[in-house]
């Protein structure tokens, strides 16, 4: 059923008043503490808890489950507001609406009455376990960890790498096969607790960018999970997996149209103070163009993304198209303007006193995961011309 005007305008004054609130958030908490969380590489408790108080650890997830019923689209927004300051950070959103949709997608009403309100309310932290050492772009064909069916449990036995925020997760959606001969549709979705017996948390990673956000491997070693907990009916483990990137890719996106917006507008203000041969270096035709450049290139990526994240709002036919398409256009955007933000302050974008040298950091990731860019480009290839025959 269509959304009528007085529906629509309902809740886009709700969005604007949340965003008020984040704006605030960002300017006050956020920002001041974005250089010390990357130096530090910590992941910031204070904030999530920040975060958790103001419910924006619940925006997607239905009322009925202790979420905010908000939109898809302002989910997104409030990510990008978030990672114009900083990227870490922004990533508590994010992660946390990762780790719920596979139960959202997936669980039945038992499920979704057990952990959505937890993880709603940020009283547990939420993770999302798919990728694997050789298991990456090709998660379907090349997953190793196993799931034995033994009674009314079902026992785990794998790794699973670059799992964000896996050490720090109460709950984890994990991904493993219950019959290698079944390939993708052998694959199930287990929604594991933290205290779960074999769960065991492995190395943490050391990156070049998102310091604030830790990364970890996660051991499964005979890692008991009730029947009860898995996901989905037989053969649906793959699909949900997929359902999921078509809603957390956006969020991937938005973090990365943040981080361009963020040093776009450093950049910018500095080029408006700096003064070189008498004028501000911005009204210099070398620097003027790329601010040009860098503002043009913001503002389509914005374009983009909220029209992928209106059709997943919508439930959209096409939505596995778009929200591919945004992803590799923010995530180009991204590193492409924090490059230029860099080279606009010279030798000070080079110093870790300035922020840019974070942006750029930070930036190269949304070129990485939630699927790389060459993977975008091959799901919209795909969606153009089909994907023949193998």
């Amino acid at each position: 059923m269509a959304t009528t005007v007085p529906e629509r305008a309902q809740t886009e004054e709700t969005e604007e008043l949340i965003l008020a609130v984040v704006r605030q958030l960002v300017v006050e908490r956020v920002a001041p503490r974005a250089a010390e969380i990357d130096e530090r590489g910590e992941f910031p408790m204070d904030l999530k808890q920040l975060f958790a108080q103001n419910d924006l650890l619940g925006i997607p997830i239905p009322a009925e489950y202790g979420g905010l019923g908000g939109t898809f689209l302002t989910y997104v927004k409030v990510v990008e507001e978030i990672a114009k300051a900083c990227a870490s950070s922004s990533l508590i959103v994010a992660v946390q609406e990762l780790g719920m949709l596979p139960i959202l997608i997936g669980g039945d009403e038992a499920q979704k009455k057990q952990y959505l309100p937890r993880l709603a309310s940020g009283e547990w932290i939420a993770a999302y376990a798919l990728t694997e050492s050789t298991s990456g772009s090709d998660a379907a064909g090349s997953m190793r960890t196993r799931a034995e069916r033994r009674g009314d449990t079902y026992v785990l036995n794998g790794t699973k790498i670059w799992i964000t925020h896996g050490g720090l997760a109460d709950v984890v959606c994990v991904f493993a096969v219950t019959d290698p001969s079944m390939g993708p549709k052998g694959i199930r979705a287990f929604i594991v607790e933290k205290t779960f017996d074999g769960f065991n948390v492995g190395k943490k990673e050391r990156k070049m960018g998102i310091r604030g956000s830790p990364t970890v491997e996660l051991h499964f070693n005979d890692c008991v999970v009730p029947a009860a907990n898995r996901l989905g009916a037989e053969g649906e483990g793959f699909k949900i997996a997929m359902r999921v990137l078509d809603k957390s890719r956006p969020g991937i996106a938005a973090q990365a149209l943040g981080i361009a917006a963020g040093a776009l507008e450093y950049a910018t203000n500095y080029a408006r103070e700096r003064i070189a041969f008498g004028k501000p270096i911005g009204q210099h035709q070398g620097v003027g163009f790329m601010l040009a450049d860098m503002k043009t290139e913001v503002e389509a990526a914005r374009l983009l993304l909220y029209e992928a994240a209106r059709r997943c709002d919508e439930g959209a036919s096409d939505v596995t198209l778009w929200a591919a398409m945004a992803k590799l256009k923010c995530g180009d955007v991204a590193m492409s303007v924090t490059t230029d933000a860099v080279q606009v302050l010279g030798g000070f974008g080079y110093s870790a006193e300035y922020p840019v040298e974070r942006m750029m950091r930070d930036a190269k990731i949304t070129q990485i995961y939630e699927g790389t860019q060459q993977i975008q480009r091959l799901v919209i290839s795909r969606s153009l011309v089909g994907k023949g025959p193998r």
